[in-house]
């Protein structure tokens, strides 16, 4: 067979596009050439000069037919979409999803379009989210793997005999997939599945019915399991309480009753409707295509095999708590194909642009084994709770939990059989939840203390320093910090800056081990969420002390010995500084920090004799720190003509107000890159340096901290 080396770097598509402020001559050659060879494939192009247009832009990403000129006019404005090194929708056939540099393509196949312009490859799609983009296996794979194999190997017959175009598989993945862009009913699907029937010879594998294309599209191996739960989430209707009518705590039916016909004539309808369900995506099929897959198999031992450099630490696995975990755990550490998951949840409006209140909380798992560059991406964040709504579910979150912490127990304690085909072999693949990552709300209904009062602290817990301000009666943690910091530290002997006349020699005592949190909670006899008579006690227990619950982790056998169980989210935090920062700068009138109580109360506890109130004419005299009317002005003129490279931040410019004089709408990312880059430049010409300086400082903490790596050293240096 002849072979070619297809260019060996087509890392042009996404380097050297803009030398010295303008379109390089290499980069615009490049792209004619992309489009020239698109032009060759007639099955890829519509009308003659239309082909899919491969830029970033939402709407087009190889799914829409533009004109060859309106296609480099979006490459040059937008660059091409991530990851295109294989230009499967350009007529170039499919290979290696990862290869980038050197990829060997046969010329027969070269030449050859994957003959459906859209169809084959959205069916291969389809496949490689459930498995990889490769199925080679040389050895006997186990059962379920061999029974996976069969079914792709089984959708890849023709349609009909003759027909290159389509698989039975690719066209039920292309029919779903018109039904869910177009939004049709499943009488449309039933209808057009009627239709093409007649079109096609009698002996075609078209699926008759939406039953049936799901039926062998849920072939794929990755089952959802639809689950009643109770209206007041009390409990779910699951393992043996599945056969429940009614909710074992409050009482409420399961099943709505629903009543038909009028008059004499009332009948109740037969079939069950649920009040209340919940949709569990099972994790164990998904961790086992990863190993289904020459695409990401080698990378599931990436954590293991890659080497720290310099000391610094750029992924979880060189961190302290991935290593203590290994040390308690060698017979788990032992095989490096195990699997360490970390879990987020988090909780937002689907409808909120209508107005309609609705929480829907979606909880996500994601494998940690990954390299750094597929750690975090899409593809490899795994759905695996979907929390209904209309409440927050806040601390019974627990209760939708169930199925998962099962299937993780099982991981742990058994562990299922899987295929790695790197190795060609079969293994008993276990794994373990590492920690979860929430804002500080969801901290509380994930960890079971209470993030609102005076313990608020999960570090503090029972020996927290806040106390209440004396007018308002607010809680207030001003001045906790200084027990952090090493006991020679300057700043524990300053009187002057904190509260006044205070020297502060006690020290933190130190985070509690998971077993003492563990023999607390014991000792305190706090029930799980799910008891029966869990509502009653941990309200009576959670007045004298910070838990409200016995989170639904501890049900881990290997949970207290983790040295991180949950964590925050630096960037809600970071948006939340930013935000108190910018509204109390640009003094918003309800945001702002600096407000008359405020200051009225400022020097009951410190010496700030410049911010007192004016005793002669009542009023208070302005602050440094806050802007006039014209400096705000500039700012936002100056925020509004800031351009950034594609990709790097979002139209800031779209967020100002020049009326109101404010910026508003702005998400968690605008917040970090206003944080980091763009606030000490900002405020530089209007502060003094005594102000100045301590705000570059806490933007260059933040930039610091949320860098690609991090040493002992600098982490060391953050934390004093």
């Amino acid at each position: 067979m002849n072979v070619m080396v297809m260019e060996a770097d087509r890392e042009w598509m996404y380097e050297g596009r803009i030398v010295n402020g303008m379109f390089s001559n290499k980069w615009e050659d490049k792209v004619d050439e992309f489009v020239a060879f698109a032009l060759r494939h007639p099955e890829c192009v519509n009308g003659g000069t239309a082909i899919r247009c491969p830029c970033t832009l939402v709407k087009c990403q190889n799914k829409k037919f533009l004109n060859v000129e309106t296609v480099k006019v979006h490459l040059y404005k937008n660059g091409f979409v991530p990851d295109y090194y294989v230009w499967i929708y350009h007529g170039e056939k499919e290979v290696h999803q990862r290869c980038s540099r050197s990829v060997r393509v046969s010329v027969s196949e070269t030449d050859q379009m994957v003959s459906d312009n859209m169809n084959h490859t959205t069916y291969h799609r389809m496949v490689c989210d459930a498995a990889g983009p490769e199925f080679n296996p040389d050895e006997e794979p186990n059962a379920e793997a061999r029974n996976f194999y069969d079914m792709i190997r089984a959708g890849d017959k023709p349609m009909y005999e003759g027909n290159s175009k389509h698989t039975q598989l690719s066209a039920a993945v292309r029919m779903l997939e018109i039904k869910c862009r177009h939004r049709c009913s499943q009488a449309w699907f039933d209808d057009m599945s009627n239709f093409i029937q007649e079109l096609l010879p009698p002996d075609n594998l078209m699926p008759l019915d939406f039953y049936s294309t799901k039926k062998l599209v849920r072939g794929l191996g990755l089952p959802v399991q639809v689950i009643h739960c109770c209206v007041n989430n009390c409990m779910i209707y699951w393992g043996d309480d599945s056969d429940l009518n009614s909710c074992k705590k409050c009482g409420h039916a399961r099943y709505k009753q629903t009543v038909r016909g009028s008059g004499n004539r009332l009948y109740i309808r037969k079939l069950k409707v649920p009040y209340k369900k919940m949709h569990y995506f099972p994790i164990t099929p998904r961790l086992q295509r990863l190993y289904a897959s020459t695409a990401t198999a080698n990378e599931m031992r990436w954590h293991s095999e890659h080497h720290m450099e310099d000391g610094k630490m750029c992924h979880p696995s060189d961190a302290p708590a991935w290593k203590h975990f290994d040390g308690c755990f060698p017979d788990f550490s032992s095989e490096v194909r195990n699997v360490r998951l970390g879990l987020f949840a988090d909780g937002f409006q689907p409808f909120g642009q209508f107005g309609q209140q609705y929480s829907l909380w979606p909880v996500v798992v994601m494998p940690y084994n990954l390299p750094l560059d597929l750690c975090m991406k899409e593809e490899f964040m795994f759905l695996t709770v979907l929390v209904p709504g209309p409440t927050n579910p806040k601390g019974k979150i627990d209760v939708f939990l169930q199925p998962l912490i099962a299937e993780l127990k099982s991981l742990w304690g058994v562990g299922v059989q899987t295929y790695d085909i790197s190795k060609r072999q079969n293994f008993q693949m276990r794994a373990a939840l590492m920690w979860t990552i929430n804002d500080f709300p969801a901290y509380s209904m994930m960890s079971g203390w209470s993030t609102a009062g005076m313990l608020a602290c999960p570090h503090c817990m029972e020996d927290s320093d806040a106390f209440r301000l004396i007018k308002s009666g607010k809680q207030s943690w001003f001045d906790n910090h200084r027990k952090f910091l090493p006991i020679n530290h300057p700043y524990r002997r300053n009187t002057k800056d904190f509260i006044k006349n205070r020297k502060v020699t006690k020290q933190f005592p130190g985070v509690r081990s998971g077993d003492e949190i563990l023999q607390d909670l014991n000792n305190r006899g706090l029930r799980k969420v799910m008891d029966v008579d869990a509502e009653v006690v941990n309200a009576a227990i959670s007045k004298t002390c910070g838990w409200n619950k016995r989170s639904i982790f501890w049900d881990l056998p290997y949970w207290h010995e983790h040295l991180l169980r949950h964590n925050l989210d630096v960037m809600h935090i970071e948006k939340n500084v930013f935000d108190n920062i910018f509204n109390t700068v640009f003094n918003i009138p309800g945001k702002t920090k600096d407000t008359y109580k405020s200051r009225d109360e400022l020097n009951k506890y410190c010496r700030r004799p410049q911010f007192a109130q004016n005793l002669v004419t009542s009023k208070y005299p302005d602050v440094p720190f806050v802007l006039n009317k014209s400096q705000k002005k500039d700012v936002l003129e100056w925020v509004k003509k800031l351009r950034f490279p594609d990709g790097y931040a979002s139209n800031l410019g779209r967020c100002v107000d020049a009326n109101k004089l404010k910026m508003f709408g702005m998400k968690s990312h605008d917040c970090h890159v206003f944080m980091q880059r763009l606030l000490p430049i900002a405020l530089r010409e209007f502060w003094p340096n005594r102000i100045w300086e301590p705000l570059t400082e806490i933007s260059l903490f933040f930039k610091q901290l949320t860098s690609s790596s991090l040493t002992d050293e600098e982490l060391r240096n953050l934390d004093e």
